[in-house]
């Protein structure tokens, strides 16, 4: 089963949590969600909210990165799903995901869960 993980180049955890993957033999198919060309679909954020356990997006929303972007506090799941889709800065990272399970990795630790 391939391990997928969304993945920001310019985010020092997500740099970690690629590694720490790599030191325990798993080298996955990663994800560079920021690139316009493999950004989200509300569809696929859906998805891994179901798989992270039916979390709401909020468990995977960068709080301040919603401010700065003035995403109200008071926003439906439905509005957050989708200015995480229109705009990937929103997307808490690294993120891993294997089968019909993710796991968010804030600490990298979390990542380790899926193996």
């Amino acid at each position: 089963m391939t391990y997928v993980l969304l993945h920001h180049t310019g985010c020092s955890t997500s740099r970690k949590g690629l590694a720490l993957l790599e030191e325990n033999g798993v080298t996955p198919e990663v994800r560079k969600y920021m690139n316009a060309s493999e950004r989200l679909t509300v569809d696929e954020l859906k998805d891994i909210a179901k798989k992270l356990g039916g979390v709401s997006p909020r468990a995977f929303l960068r709080e301040k990165d919603a401010k700065k972007f003035e995403l109200p506090e008071t926003a439906s799941d439905s509005d957050v799903f989708d200015a995480m889709a229109e705009n990937p800065r929103l997307i808490q990272r690294p993120i891993g995901i294997k089968g019909n399970k993710a796991a968010l990795g804030r600490p990298i630790e979390q990542l380790l869960d899926l193996l």
